[in-house]
């Protein structure tokens, strides 16, 4: 697959960002999926009104906490925060429901099942569910080129989508479309006549059957339907959008809605009031039960603040907002206390682990080296690291390059480890060699300052001396990282790195190409250690046509077995988060994908 530029995401955010999110959620928690309050309604909402048993529905559900979407254009923005304001006013063509134990399994939303896939793998055909319409006066089908209409405005020149090199190149003429929209001046009336005089030549319509559309791919890719869910692209417009500037402010104000909820007010940085959709029909939505009939956003609450108010139970305060996390600070006490109102979830990530400078001209090329690399391996004590980042409940030790969650959904392969703590082996390996060594990690969070000094330790110990680079996150990867110069003049030879997934299930293709193969290197893509190796490759490039999601499991496994042998990173830790919920939210369900609990789910006690 081609790279133009790499971003990475948990559910949005973009790979020079990533240390963030580990600053923020280093002390975070284990995505625990089960419901506080189990069993929902399935029928309209007027029908079980007082059924507190089967899921209240009425109310107003108040979410705090801090940070606003970048956009509320549902095709441009790809950020975490927006991720969880789509599910309000959006459906997208598969997704993840809030059931317990199937959080990051894909089923059919507005997609009335899942796509037909024909031509050997190269075309996926979906079918739009009947009845499911658009907030418009009349209301009014979804359909086919209401998808294609959110394809195209992707890659407007005006405002383009940070997502939009994931799949460019995937779907047949979608680079040629967009190449030509890139020169058009970025005025309404001039974007409105090339999208009216142009299409994507792999996105197929039917005039005689308006609610499907075809997407003719480039190469077989078996996670396909993955990236519907995935990625703002995929998501409808619907025609009315025409008359907006993409991203714009008036847009945000003449949103339409085909979800659950529908937009009544946005203030930018401040607040977000969400009505449930009267054109909505439960019945028609396998994700949302939309319980609550109106949701109120408070974007000004630090998430100390916002914490306090959900255990005092404050009547404006139920569960937190975008990304706002528990505070580190606060975890220990409440794991002790075992309240029900808090989860630890774990989000399918990974950070940090460790990478290697793969250009690196220090101590002779030190680190390019596989029993230095292996020596390095074994020394290092992960035991101690998980205690750094505050114990294998917090933070899960990994030993390979696919995280738990992948190994156990996508290629159901058992767990290995390669290099147990083993002091002597490591120093056999080096035998009487002695190193000197920069690693590379983020001043900023506490817990990698930690792991540098426990790393120096342990690496001292085989004959290693090891001297850090502490860098601030604003820095880290845009200064250091991302650019390959900086690597190739020996600025750093170990450096902490981060990992999240953009998509759920069959994912492997996020932590094993985007990490390792030649075409991910930086800085167009997330390889930062610049490792190149024409076998992974090959086994990649396998995995990535596979003709079915089984048979690019083995490869991928096969490709975590291969870096790990060769001691291409040493994993440290799964990422978590933490979150709460007041006591009179009831089924609260984490799913991965919000990074939250579902508050299209959630029902309130009066």
């Amino acid at each position: 697959m081609e790279i133009k530029k790499h971003y990475r995401s948990r559910r949005g955010i973009v790979r020079p960002v990533v240390g963030l999110l580990s600053v923020l959620a280093l002390l975070a928690v284990v995505i625990a999926a089960n419901p506080s309050v189990s069993g929902a309604a399935t029928s309209h909402p007027r029908r079980h009104a007082g059924a507190a048993s089967k899921g209240r529905y009425g109310g107003t559900l108040y979410m705090v906490g801090t940070g606003d979407v970048d956009y509320m254009d549902p095709n441009i923005d790809f950020g975490t925060v927006t991720n969880l304001a789509l599910r309000m006013y959006t459906e997208p063509l598969l997704g993840y429901p809030a059931t317990p134990g199937r959080t990051t399994k894909l089923v059919p939303a507005l997609a009335a099942a899942r796509p037909v896939v024909s031509h050997g793998g190269l075309e996926y055909t979906f079918t739009i569910r009947k009845g499911i319409k658009w907030d418009t006066n009349p209301p009014r089908q979804v359909t086919g080129a209401d998808i294609l209409r959110g394809l195209e405005r992707t890659c407007n020149p005006y405002k383009p989508s940070a997502a939009l090199s994931e799949y460019e190149t995937l779907i047949v003429g979608l680079a040629q479309f967009c190449t030509g929209f890139e020169k058009v001046a970025p005025t309404v009336s001039a974007m409105n006549q090339y999208m009216t005089s142009h299409t994507v030549s792999g996105v197929l319509l039917s005039a005689s059957k308006p609610r499907t559309i075809s997407f003719k791919l480039t190469q077989r890719a078996v996670y396909f339907p993955s990236f519907t869910s995935a990625f703002p692209g995929f998501y409808g417009a619907p025609s009315e959008y025409d008359q907006y500037l993409p991203t714009s402010l008036t847009l945000a104000h003449h949103l339409i809605s085909d979800g659950p909820y529908r937009v009544v007010s946005y203030s930018p940085g401040k607040s977000i009031v969400f009505d449930r959709n009267p054109v909505w029909k439960a019945s028609l939505d396998p994700l949302s039960k939309a319980y609550v009939s109106k949701i109120v956003v408070t974007e000004t609450v630090s998430a100390t603040t916002a914490l306090e108010e959900l255990k005092a139970g404050t009547p404006h305060a139920d569960m937190l907002w975008g990304a706002t996390e528990v505070p580190s600070e606060n975890i220990p006490q409440l794991l002790s206390s075992r309240t029900p109102n808090f989860q630890l979830a774990p989000t399918g990530g990974e950070t940090p682990f460790l990478i290697f400078n793969f250009a690196d001209p220090n101590e002779g090329g030190a680190v390019k080296t596989l029993k230095v690399r292996q020596a390095i391996s074994y020394a290092i004590n992960r035991t101690a690291l998980v205690r750094d980042a505050g114990g294998p409940k917090v933070q899960p030790p990994m030993t390979q390059a696919l995280p738990p969650t992948t190994l156990k959904t996508t290629v159901h392969g058992k767990n290995f480890n390669f290099y147990p703590y083993d002091p002597a082996k490591a120093k056999r390996l080096l035998g009487n060699r002695h190193l000197t060594l920069k690693l590379l990690y983020t001043s900023s969070d506490p817990v990698q300052t930690k792991m540098f000094q426990t790393i120096g330790y342990d690496l001292s110990q085989v004959g290693i001396k090891v001297s850090g680079i502490g860098v601030p996150i604003q820095t880290y990867y845009a200064k250091y990282l991302l650019t390959p110069g900086v690597a190739k003049r020996g600025v750093w030879d170990i450096a902490m790195d981060a990992e999240f997934p953009t998509w759920y299930g069959d994912n492997a293709f996020d932590f094993i190409f985007s990490v390792f193969d030649t075409k991910a290197q930086a800085p167009v893509g997330g390889n930062l250690s610049l490792y190149s190796n024409t076998a992974l490759d090959k086994i990649i490039a396998n995995a990535e046509t596979a003709p079915s999601i089984a048979a690019a499991s083995r490869y991928w496994y096969e490709a975590d077995k291969f870096v790990m042998k060769r001691a291409v990173i040493y994993p440290v830790t799964a990422i978590n988060y933490a979150v709460y919920h007041s006591s009179r939210l009831h089924n609260a369900v984490f799913v991965p994908a919000l990074e939250e609990f579902d508050p299209t789910n959630v029902w309130l006690s009066r």
